[in-house]
């Protein structure tokens, strides 16, 4: 094997390895800065040995047992962590000279969950949960997040920093919450997998319509955590939500890059296996609980759409329904605003245009490009052309990703 092949190799490995890793140094350190530290000390070691060793038959446990004696070495230094962890480091040291360098399943799985809930704890401002759970989770350099968010390097960098520094100083523990407080923090980590996913399947800035490696870094987590909690409705409801919404990804961008609509979109396209996927998650979350949550509801949303081979054939009675569901749960302006567009293809445009103008004037909504870009749509439909145009060229206005600009600068002009 060549130097490039080993380098490779090592790349692979860590992409792989990397969350494992970090969760389960978090576990023993308490800081997941520090546990982060120590796993890229670990994958200088490999940079360094491997080339000239070849990869280890486990390169995994390879780097677990190089990050351990690190970590047994920073114990033995510190003197102010001597005393509670004195027993820790001897604990350690006795796993690898008896030749336990891996961690047993269940531990692994025990220190990931503790991660993912650590990256997204509600002391984190949103922005700093999404670096850093896509730093440590995702295995994402601070230049590809950068890249993906569109801000500058050091802006990310910052984030990640003062997101671990946060966690240091409020001695937030390296634990899953319990009972009540479950709920609550299970809510910000599938919040900021959403987000992660969403502005992958549909970025809000920039020359691409789609930033596909995100719409996969979510989807990675997802699975990760249904994996972890199973028992969990709504962890198999964001999970089927996506699948779904991923499976169309191949149908929503032309052969220019331009994007393509939903009721445009070629349906062979769809990934039929996604589909299968996010449907058998959807199944799993309905029959873990009898109240649907939001990201079950958008899953069914999702489905209705799934299973309909022709635009014609989708049940959008069914849809406004669910949406009516959805807003009665989370009494959000922008799901009203998707239930007016379900409206409209259910009984009318007209239908639609009386809800939009119930929440023309919502301040949440004032940035929004897509009320306005709904609006010109159900004007149009209307035959109201010139008031159509006039949204259509607000919205273009509006929105800063350059594909859907050109996108509603053209429905202007066919106004």
């Amino acid at each position: 094997m060549t130097a490039s092949d080993t380098h490779r190799a090592i790349e692979a490995v860590w992409r792989i390895e990397a969350a494992r890793l970090i969760a389960g140094l978090a576990g023993l350190v308490r800081d997941v800065g520090l546990a982060e530290e120590l796993a890229q000390d670990a994958l200088v070691a490999a940079l360094e040995q491997w080339p000239e060793s070849g990869v280890p038959r486990n390169p995994g446990a390879w780097l677990m047992t190089v990050s351990k004696r690190r970590a047994i070495d920073l114990i033995r230094r510190n003197e102010r962590l001597q005393r509670n962890l004195a027993e820790l480091g001897h604990r350690l040291e006795h796993r690898l000279e008896s030749g336990e360098e891996q961690p047993e399943p269940d531990e692994i799985e025990d220190d990931l969950l503790r991660l993912v809930f650590t990256a997204c704890h509600p002391a984190l401002k949103t922005d700093s949960r999404v670096a850093l759970t896509l730093r440590v989770l995702g295995g994402l350099t601070t230049d590809e997040i950068a890249r993906a968010f569109l801000v500058p390097e050091p802006t990310v960098a910052q984030r990640i920093v003062r997101a671990k520094r946060t966690l240091a100083d409020e001695r937030i523990p390296f634990e899953v919450p319990q009972g009540a407080e479950l709920a609550g923090r299970l809510s910000a980590v599938l919040e900021v997998i959403y987000l992660i996913f969403n502005e992958g399947y549909s970025a809000t800035a920039g020359d691409d319509w789609m930033r596909p490696a995100l719409c996969e870094d979510a989807l990675r987590l997802g699975r990760v955590l249904a994996g972890l909690m199973p028992k969990e409705p709504e962890v198999h409801g964001l999970v089927a939500l996506m699948e779904i919404q991923a499976s169309r990804s191949a149908a929503r961008v032309g052969p220019s890059g331009e994007p393509v609509l939903l009721l445009e979109q070629n349906r062979a396209r769809w990934d039929r296996l996604l589909i299968r996927r996010g449907l058998a998650a959807l199944d799993r979350a309905e029959e873990l609980s009898g109240t649907r949550g939001p990201y079950t509801l958008q899953a069914a949303i999702a489905a209705c759409h799934a299973r309909a081979v022709n635009p014609e054939d989708t049940d959008w009675v069914r849809i406004a329904g669910l949406y009516e569901e959805l807003a009665r749960m989370s009494r959000s302006p922008v799901v009203e605003l998707n239930r007016a567009v379900a409206l409209s293809m259910a009984y009318g445009p007209a239908a639609g245009l009386h809800l939009v103008d119930q929440i023309v004037d919502e301040p949440s909504l004032k940035g929004y490009h897509l009320l306005p870009s709904v609006r010109g749509d159900l004007l149009f439909k209307l035959g109201r052309r010139e008031e159509a145009r006039a949204e259509f060229e607000r919205a273009a206005a509006m929105t800063r990703n350059a594909r859907e600009r050109v996108l509603l600068e053209q429905r202007a002009a066919a106004c």
